[in-house]
Order: structure tokens, then sequence, then C-alpha cells
């Protein structure tokens, strides 16, 4: 039977934030809010976090959430989640749903699962906002180009488009989740890396300057990535509001 999964790739050691997925907001580690945001999603059918760390394992196990070790060898979280769904030979339909996003609003979640499993000309999907001239000329905040279908046509750290012509154009900032249809995830992880992903160090441009298809769906909310010691305290700041 086919079956629609979220997989959460998470790791233990960060550059800037070291043991991230453990941290605990309000009693919960950031890896269980996660969790819990995905549980509310309505198109998955399973959860899966995807690990190379004993302590991220045991402590998903503590919540009750689904978990597998994965191999320490992997460069990227597409590779870790390959592991994972060739285990699975009933996913056919993959959202791959960062560990480090705790505000991930669940109908986003299901957009990204919609537009692989219901478009069929659709290889990879993922999520753009509307984003300011401004915010566009953050190397940091990539940026998305779409075609009149709302396929992606590239990905740049650089603002693009190019304005020659002031206000022509609107602006699109990419937020990190992707769908995946299983055999785009596994043909993608499968092929080398190329020059455009080598030189913005972007891992969807492999896709795209293969020839696959990533189809894009416009939300309008700020993700609340964790990524600095500043990102967790206005997590922290955000959740203490609400409760």
């Amino acid at each position: 039977m086919s079956k629609t999964a979220i997989i959460i790739p998470a790791r233990y050691g960060s550059s800037r934030l070291e043991g991230k997925p453990l941290i605990e907001v309000e009693g919960k580690p950031i890896i269980q809010w996660v969790y819990e945001k995905a549980q509310q999603a309505k198109l998955a059918d399973m959860i899966i976090v995807a690990t190379d760390d004993e302590r991220i394992f045991n402590a998903v196990e503590k919540f009750g959430g689904n978990v597998e070790m994965t191999s320490t060898e992997h460069k990227c979280g597409s590779d870790r989640i390959k592991e994972v769904v060739m285990r699975h030979p009933e996913i056919d339909y993959i959202v791959n749903l960062q560990g480090d996003e705790p505000l991930i609003k669940p109908e986003s979640i299901d957009e990204v699962a919609k537009n692989v499993k219901f478009d069929e000309t659709a290889d990879i999907s993922t999520l753009i906002r509307k984003i300011t001239p401004e915010e566009a000329e953050n190397p940091n905040l990539v940026k998305c180009i779409v075609d009149c279908n709302g396929f992606a046509m590239y990905f740049s750290r650089s603002k693009i488009p190019y304005e020659r012509n002031v206000g022509k154009a609107d602006f699109f900032g990419h937020l990190g989740i992707y769908g995946y249809k299983r055999e785009a995830l596994i043909k993608m992880t499968e092929m080398p890396q190329t020059s455009y992903e080598m030189a913005e160090s972007l891992e969807q441009l492999r896709a795209l300057q293969n020839g696959m298809r990533i189809k894009t769906s416009v939300v309008d909310f700020v993700p609340v990535g964790i990524d600095t010691a500043e990102d967790l305290e206005k997590f922290k700041s955000i959740i203490a509001k609400a409760v």
C-alpha cells in the first residue's frame, strides 16, 4: 500500500548550536516540538525521525515518537532520508521536514505533500514566500524564481531577478522543506554534484540542473528556524507568549 511519510533528519552536531534537537523549551526538546507539528498534518501516514545519534534516538523514543538510526557517514539530510526510505518499500511520497523548524504550520506540510502526491508533473515540491527587495539582498536567505505554473526555474543566494526595471517582478524567499516522489529522491541522491550546486552550495540545484521539476507553493508566514542562540531565544519568547 502506498504511503506518505514525513521524515525528520536530526543531527546532534551543529557548528552554531550544539545539540539543538535536545534543547528543552517549556519541558520539551525541540525535536518533540517539530514531531508534534508533523502529527497535525493530515496527508501523512507515518512520521520517522532519522538520526545518527543515540541521544536523539533515546529522546524520541522517550516521548513516544518513531525513530530510526542511520549512518554517521551521510553528508546531507536527503542522503539520510534515502537510507530510511530504502528500508520501507511502502513509502512512495516523502516530506523532508527539518528538525529545527518547531513552528512550521501543519497545513504547509500538507501543501508540500499534496504537490508531489497529486501533481504527476512534479518530481519535488517546496515552499516559497514573498520577500522585500531589501530581504533579497541577504545571501543567507535563498531566493527562488518560478515560471507561470509555479515550477522553480532557479534558486540562488544572489538577488534574483536582477532589477533593470524596478518594481516589475516579485521576490521570493525559499523555505527549506521538500516533498519527493520516491523515485525522484533516489535519483537525485545518486546523481553527482553539479556545477551550480557546488557554486551556490544548494543541493536542490542538482535536481534542476538535471531536468527535474520542483513545484512551489507560496505561503504567507515567516519561518522561525533555530540555527543560533538568538533564534532559540526568539522561539522561547514566542512560546512563552502563547502559553
